[in-house]
């Protein structure tokens, strides 16, 4: 459209703008789909991925459910309803068993061999043992890793190298000569022979500690020794606070290995005052000729002996995953 200028100019050519055009656009038939097959894929990657996972869920519990069930079934149905999933007969006679609770005719009765559990005395030796090796032995082996990590003295790689294969000696190769060191000092069914071998330091928590004590900047221990903090000083005050984290998951690990140790308590903790938990449901698979093994209060006394570890691991279990992954243990 032209308008013409007042005064004799030239026309000027009046710009009418056109009419909007929405700049969106729709999305294409292809792309629609595209998106509607990524969105179903996704699902269906999803549902896959929790369908494994509850099936590795089941296989792993499925376990301590059969411990349960056994422990819930009398001696005698469990041989005549070995595959069913339901307790056979069910009875709790295998637990009064366990906590001492039943007579041995009773025992006899549910078809077992008669055996009962002294169970608190037992979880006191336990208790014992796991503990006194746990403080001690993290204790040393932080002492040991701080010495490895932190402080300068010739040949100290190699002396760890040289620590480290212990790392690759099997735990067998060491029972015999422990056994024959511990009678000889006359420490057998003693709580001091069972702590001993492990005691002081083992290979894996020292390099477990080492791992974390190298990220640590030394520019906070050279600032403390400005001030006239010596290394006790220094460790106590610096380390072991920055590293409580990794110290105490090596306390639960080093807790739950000795909670589950079987074969040295047997060898040098038989007498009934020192004897642990583990070696104690050994009393549950006597068998004579008269008797069977007593499967329900065997599966009953070790079900109650995995709660500690398996409510402590429950607690703490994410604190020791990370740690783990923190120090970068493969």
């Amino acid at each position: 459209m032209s308008a013409k200028v007042p005064g004799g100019g030239m026309p000027v050519t009046a710009l009418v703008p056109a009419p909007a055009q929405s700049s969106a656009r729709l999305p294409s038939a292809d792309v629609a789909s595209n998106d509607r097959r990524r969105r179903r894929q996704s699902r269906l990657g999803r549902a896959a991925a929790w369908a494994v996972m509850i099936l590795l869920m089941l296989v792993t519990l499925f376990p301590f459910y059969w411990m349960l069930r056994t422990s819930l079934s009398t001696n005698g149905a469990l041989a005549a309803n070995s595959s069913n999933l339901l307790p056979a007969e069910f009875s709790v006679n295998g637990w009064k068993r366990v906590f001492g609770l039943a007579t041995p005719e009773e025992a006899l009765a549910d078809g077992g061999s008669g055996a009962s559990l002294n169970f608190w005395i037992y979880l006191r030796n336990s208790l014992v043992v796991a503990t006194v090796t746990t403080v001690v032995q993290t204790f040393f082996s932080a002492l040991a890793a701080y010495a490895f990590a932190r402080l300068r003295w010739p040949g100290r790689d190699a002396v760890f190298f040289l620590f480290l294969t212990a790392l690759m000696v099997p735990p067998i190769f060491t029972i015999l000569p422990n056994f024959i060191l511990i009678r000889d000092l006359g420490l057998l069914n003693t709580y001091l022979g069972i702590v001993l071998p492990g005691l002081l330091m083992a290979p894996f928590s020292v390099f477990f500690l080492r791992q974390f004590f190298l990220g640590i900047p030394r520019e906070l221990e050279e600032a403390a020794k400005l001030d006239g903090a010596g290394y006790p000083r220094v460790f106590f005050r610096i380390i072991v606070p920055m590293s409580v984290a990794p110290i105490s998951t090596l306390a639960i690990l080093t807790y739950i290995g000795s909670w589950n140790d079987y074969f040295w308590p047997l060898l040098v903790g038989k007498a009934e005052n020192v004897r642990v938990l583990t070696v104690a449901l050994g009393v549950f698979r006597s068998q004579t000729p008269q008797s069977s093994p007593d499967w329900a209060g065997l599966m009953a006394a070790t079900f109650v002996s995995a709660v500690p570890i398996l409510i402590l691991f429950a607690v703490l279990g994410r604190r020791v995953i990370n740690s783990i992954g923190f120090t970068g243990l493969k």
